[in-house]
């Protein structure tokens, strides 16, 4: 397995678990999925997500991202149209990954 050319976590930056939790009915949640699945396909584009998901059972969903700042994390976040809409609550934890999967370096 070759190693890739530039790390996928770049210097300086840490990691971010994103955790979301939907704070009202999943009927007032729905009406956004388009637009939040829209702004998680950007956040990829763009380089900022790693992964992401639903929670089991569906209650909200995780994103892992990647960012240099707490405040760029938050900021990014607060474009998501769940957190536009007021459907949700988030909780960002940053961590710096001392161990990662040879794919990550």
């Amino acid at each position: 397995m070759s190693v890739n050319p530039e790390p996928v976590i770049p210097e300086g930056h840490n990691l971010f678990a994103i955790d979301i939790t939907y704070n009202v009915p999943l009927s007032e949640v729905d009406p956004h999925i388009d637009a939040h699945m829209a702004f998680i396909a950007k956040g990829y584009a763009e380089g900022r997500f790693l992964a992401s998901g639903a929670k089991v059972p569906r209650t909200g969903g995780m994103i892992i991202a990647i960012g240099a700042e707490r405040s760029e994390i938050e900021a990014l976040m607060a474009q998501d149209p769940f957190t536009i809409a007021g459907v949700v609550a988030l909780q960002i934890t940053e961590f710096k990954a001392a161990n990662v999967a040879d794919i990550l370096k």
